[in-house]
């Protein structure tokens, strides 16, 4: 018997819930599936990535405090076709790798950006069969 059963979504709270959106949506292409708000008054935004059915959840809950993302404790991973084609992508909205790309012993590559509010997302072009 398994205890779970399915990861539903992953959340991450910030600060500025329209810049974050917008950098899911515009810069990664991610799709707004839900939006409300909770009956403790945060505001949610739910998002998802293509090929994908576990959501992100986007929340503003001015409630909690300011939010302080601590340095390399999380991060999204999502794999992209070209990583080439992805930096110039960043670039026509005036953004960069953080780091890398870099090539792993597995034959994949990957690299970092910085999303709003300091988390960080991992970006892998895996090899071609």
């Amino acid at each position: 018997m398994s205890l779970v059963t399915k990861l539903l979504h992953t959340r991450y709270r910030v600060n500025d819930l329209e810049r974050t959106v917008s950098f899911y949506r515009d810069i990664l292409g991610l799709t707004e599936v839900k939006r409300h708000k909770s009956p403790r008054g945060s505001e949610l935004v739910f998002l998802q990535t293509p090929n994908s059915a576990e959501l992100i959840e986007i929340t503003y809950f001015p409630g909690s405090g300011p939010v302080q993302v601590q340095p390399d404790l999380t991060h999204l991973a999502f794999e992209v076709e070209s990583l080439e084609a992805f930096g110039q992508h960043l670039a026509k909205h005036g953004l960069k790798y953080s780091d890398g790309p870099t090539a792993s012993s597995s034959g994949s590559v990957f690299a970092f950006i910085d999303a709003p509010e300091g988390y960080e997302i991992e970006l892998i072009q895996k090899p071609k069969p």
